[in-house]
């Protein structure tokens, strides 16, 4: 059976890790929050400056309230022409609005707003605004807080104060909260995906030990050394892995050692059966004759059993996989095929064989010819007279793939999965001799190598293929 993880692309799988998410959900938090912040300061110091700024005004228009109002224009003009700074602003204005004195030249295009309520001459706002100003040469006009009051002979007296520094230190403030936020949101990110990619080659170590593990390789453990909570599950399933192996290796010890203590008494019995059956009295009983042989007919497939259960065993067994090395693939196949070329001759079925040539594959070679031999072995049983069988080799994207084609009764989608069990026979071939333990050889050899084994449908007949790829992930 396939064990391998469905394919997806870098950005799915790092989506998938919880530090990923976790990231990215801090990072949307983190900027939402920078925006409030700097939303936040930004109203504070807008406020803060605004009322200084009022109060300064305000100071300004009680000292011009303590002038007479004769000479209230000469009063402007000199705090004009000692206005070294151009930080203040001023005007006076008839009532019907031409300028009296100062370098504020027009009228500000709604008075209504700037004049304080009579009825609380001291509660005065002032207003950030644009004005007309007398400023020198080409420079640019600044952005100014006003103040407006109206005088007891109808002038109109106007004050201004320049918020260009202070809007100046703002900007900077600002620029630098945002600079800092930006910098540490980089950092952030930056940090959290070194450890989404750290945590992510963690997650792929402990994914390729469990499909080692799920393939019946129950040595393997789990990486750790991360101090983390995934360290401490590792921990967990590690101490469970110990203790599942030694109880399968008990279970699989007392199978092995039943099996084996059981072949021998069979052995002696089958031959007894024999000597039993050369005896003369034996002869002259037809009756006898056929209850002996039938023993020892069913001997031998107790003793045929034992011995493929033995064979798994051994072939489940092997860890470090002494055997292995380079092999040609397309030669094992034709050695096969001239194997069992005279069998399916000798009962009627045409068999064929075309092996391309293929990539080198690193395998047990003596393992492998077992499993070729018993796949073909059940193709030309199973296959009725006149049928055929054929064994193709191809090279495919991936690698080497091997494939045994007979028109005989066929494997149910429903079974497929079961014939790899042991002693387990088909619905439709549970009349043939057999001891159902061919198709489990052949699964062990498939989970030592790491190949896999699919059972389909020809349509009819069945298709069984080897591919001779690891699915070891990488």
């Amino acid at each position: 059976m396939d064990t391998t993880f469905p394919a997806r692309s870098a950005l799915a799988r790092r989506w998938q890790s919880t530090t990923f998410r976790l990231l990215s959900v801090y990072a949307v938090i983190f900027s939402l929050s920078v925006m409030l912040l700097l939303g936040f300061i930004a109203s504070a110091v807008t406020g803060v400056m605004e009322r200084a700024t009022d109060k300064v005004l305000v100071w300004q228009l009680i000292y011009f309230d303590t002038l007479p109002d004769l000479g209230l224009a000469d009063a402007i003009r000199r705090r004009v022409e000692h206005e070294r700074m151009h930080t203040n602003y001023y005007g006076l204005f008839n009532p019907d609005g031409r300028q009296v004195a100062g370098d504020v030249l027009a009228l500000p295009p709604d008075l209504t707003a700037l004049l304080p309520d009579p009825s609380m001459p001291m509660e005065r706002t002032g207003s950030t605004r644009d004005l007309l100003l007398s400023r020198a040469g080409n420079e640019s006009p600044p952005v100014v807080r006003v103040m407006a009051e109206r005088r007891q002979d109808g002038s109109i007296l106007v004050v201004a104060r320049d918020l260009t520094h202070i809007l100046q230190i703002r900007e900077t403030i600002l620029n630098a909260l945002v600079g800092g936020g930006v910098l540490c949101l980089v950092a952030g990110v930056i940090g959290g995906l070194a450890l989404s990619v750290r945590q992510m080659r963690r997650l792929k170590a402990i994914r390729r030990v469990t499909q080692r593990i799920a393939q019946g390789d129950l040595a393997q453990r789990l990486p750790i050394g991360g101090h983390d909570e995934v360290d401490m599950l590792a921990h967990l399933v590690n101490h469970m892995l110990t203790e599942v192996e030694r109880l399968m290796n008990e279970v699989k010890g007392a199978c092995d050692g039943i099996a084996h203590d059981l072949r021998t008494p069979l052995a002696h019995v089958r031959t007894l059966l024999t000597h039993a059956a050369e005896r003369p009295k034996t002869h002259e009983d037809a009756e006898l004759a056929k209850l002996v042989e039938r023993a020892r007919t069913e001997t031998d497939v107790l003793l045929d059993r034992f011995r493929a259960m033995l064979r798994i065993s051994e072939i489940g067994t092997l860890q470090r996989r002494g055997g292995f090395g380079e092999m040609q693939l397309e030669t094992l196949v034709q050695e096969v095929g001239e194997l069992y070329e005279p069998l399916a001759e000798s009962r009627g079925i045409q068999f064929s064989v075309r092996a391309q040539t293929v990539d080198i594959i690193h395998g047990d070679r003596a393992l492998l010819f077992e499993a070729l031999s018993n796949l073909v072995d059940n193709a030309i049983k199973f296959t009725p007279e006149g049928g055929a069988v054929r064994m193709v080799l191809t090279q495919t994207a991936a690698g080497p793939q091997v494939d045994i084609v007979d028109n005989g009764p066929g494997i149910a989608a429903g079974e497929r999965d079961a014939v790899l069990q042991r002693f387990y026979r088909g619905e439709s071939t549970r009349h043939l001799a057999g001891s159902g333990l061919g198709l489990s050889i052949v699964s062990a050899v498939m989970r030592v190598h790491d190949f896999t084994l699919k059972i389909g449908s020809a349509g009819p007949g069945a298709k069984v293929s080897i591919e001779c790829w690891s699915r070891t992930l990488a």
